[in-house]
């Protein structure tokens, strides 16, 4: 009996992790609004300085490669230094990424 209580709790967490892992366009709009918009254009059709590229340009830029995005985040480089973002975070950004027009 413990086995199968077990190897039902292993199993839902595995399937919590993966459902997770894709991530929360709305939340990850949110995060990039308090941690990104200083120096990135967040939302779509909006324009801004050249500190750094809008989202909609690294989302179309990056469509096909979001493992990029994901690897860029999970060690930003200068001038990004100190962002500390969680795996849960990123899989957000993402999605939100992921989720602006590609045109």
């Amino acid at each position: 009996m413990r086995a199968i209580f077990y190897t039902a709790l292993l199993t839902a967490m595995i399937l919590a992790g993966h459902a997770r892992a894709a991530g929360n366009a709305e939340y990850g709009r949110t995060i990039a609004q308090n941690r990104c918009s200083s120096c990135h254009v967040v939302e779509p059709n909006l324009k801004g300085g050249d500190t750094a590229p809008p989202f909609a340009e690294i989302a179309r830029k990056r469509a096909n490669d979001m493992t990029w995005v994901r690897t860029w985040l999970t060690s930003p480089h200068p001038p990004m230094q100190g962002i500390n973002l969680s795996r849960e975070e990123i899989d957000d950004i993402v999605a939100y990424l992921e989720s602006l027009p590609k045109q």
